[in-house]
């Protein structure tokens, strides 16, 4: 058998429960029991109900993690927890959860900065993160370049979103043109029916001007507003409103504002190897554009389902913490709905 740590992850920071089991760099298990059909009718997520979701999945999620594994939860070896950023309640109940099976086991508990998480999910596909990298994280709540120089200690942020996160601006682009939550997945689809050409809406912080102040930092709301104004001259003019190709113009604005200033911030860096993580992530546009520039970069992307979150991600960054005897966090460590992505490690 392995003498590399087993490491239970647990991931609630949102509106998915997820659960995994790694050791070493092998995933053995990766259970997740979404709640997202239950924020449906309200066009996003709700926070009490995704918590209160959270209660309800646990256990359940818990017990099928370790029987895909084949292990009991006798057998591991630490506890790592999403210790935020995210939403506070949904938080409280993993930290909570965590912390009572760290005190059952005695184990080691590991509370996790979410988004370095992301970053570690990587090396489960890849093999170990080289260091340093940069990171582009792009979620619902986050669009964010960092630095990367140690995934345990030394994450340094280069810039980040001043106001709608790149997957919170598909959300509400998804919501004006009549398509269902989450808006990720349904305007990449429908895009690939339409022209990215055929509208030239804004790229965010891209002008002269932006250069210095907001060089590696994100915009999306001005995109956001650009959309529906072009969707209100429509209606005023009795046009009818090619879906598609708004859909397909939207996305293509996100996705080379992303890979432009992700590649740059690889070049002023002078590092050339770039992680991408974040749902955003899974998008077929952002993963075609960042292949097609990212000459003489490597480009580290994980499958779709290890993009989204989940325990996965943070069982390994756990097992990476571990691994490098890196010491726990405090048994009584709080949840930190604001973390900040330079804190790795709660608590400390």
């Amino acid at each position: 058998m392995s003498n590399e740590p087993l490491v239970l992850g647990i991931e609630t920071s949102c509106d998915e429960t997820g659960i995994a089991l790694v050791r070493g760099r092998t995933l053995l298990a990766d259970t997740v029991a979404s709640s997202v059909d239950e924020h449906v009718r309200f066009g996003g997520v709700v926070p009490e109900v995704a918590s209160r979701a959270h209660l309800e999945a646990f256990a359940p999620t818990l017990r099928r993690a370790c029987a895909d594994a084949g292990v009991s939860l006798s057998d591991v070896d630490a506890i790592a927890v999403t210790a935020g950023p995210g939403l506070a309640g949904a938080l409280l109940v993993g930290v909570s959860a965590a912390q009572g099976l760290a005190l059952a086991l005695d184990r080691p508990l590991y509370g996790v900065n979410h988004l370095a998480a992301h970053v570690a999910v990587d090396r489960l596909v890849h093999g170990e993160l080289p260091e340093p990298a940069i990171a582009l994280l792009v979620s619902g709540g986050h669009s964010s370049l960092l630095s990367v120089r140690d995934i345990t200690s030394d994450v340094e942020p280069l810039g980040a979103t001043l106001d709608d996160a790149a997957g919170e601006a598909f959300d509400k682009v998804a919501r004006l043109l009549g398509l269902p939550f989450p808006g990720g997945p349904a305007i990449d689809a429908l895009a690939r029916e339409g022209d990215p050409d055929a509208i030239a809406f804004p790229r965010g912080l891209t002008l002269p001007r932006d250069e210095v102040d907001h060089r590696h930092d994100f915009s999306f709301s001005g995109l956001k507003t650009a959309v529906v104004r072009w969707i209100d001259a429509c209606r005023r003019e009795g046009r009818e409103i090619p879906l598609a190709d708004v859909a397909a113009s939207f996305q293509e604005a996100v996705a080379d504002v992303l890979v432009r200033k992700a590649i740059r911030a690889c070049r002023d860096e002078g590092i050339d190897t770039l992680v991408v993580g974040g749902g955003v992530a899974a998008n077929s546009r952002l993963r075609a554009l960042l292949d097609d520039r990212a000459e003489g970069l490597r480009v580290r992307i994980p499958p779709a389902r290890l993009c989204t979150d989940n325990g996965a991600m943070v069982a390994s960054l756990g097992a990476v913490l571990v691994e490098r005897g890196v010491a726990a966090t405090p048994l009584g460590l709080g949840a930190d709905s604001s973390l900040p992505v330079d804190v790795v490690l709660a608590g400390r």
